[in-house]
């Protein structure tokens, strides 16, 4: 997996990784690695996940009719 690996991309992997575990029967050496580069992926997705909801900004109206930008997380 590369670091710099885009959300999509990642997600993409992960998908087919998953896929290939339900569907094929293969070697347990094998198995165990595409489960290791699966949770990778995961933790890797869940990171990005979690910047973007850092920099998620929510404007909503005030009693005086202004929009103004509150956290996600508020």
């Amino acid at each position: 997996m590369k670091k710099n690996m885009k959300f999509d991309a990642a997600l993409k992997e992960l998908e087919r990784i998953v896929t290939q575990l339900e569907s094929q029967d293969m070697p347990l050496e094998k198995a165990m690695s595409s489960f290791e580069e699966a949770v990778k992926l995961t933790k890797h997705c869940n990171r990005l996940l979690d910047e973007a909801e850092q920099k998620i900004k929510l404007l909503t109206e005030t009693s005086g009719g202004r929009l103004e930008e509150k956290d996600w997380t508020d």
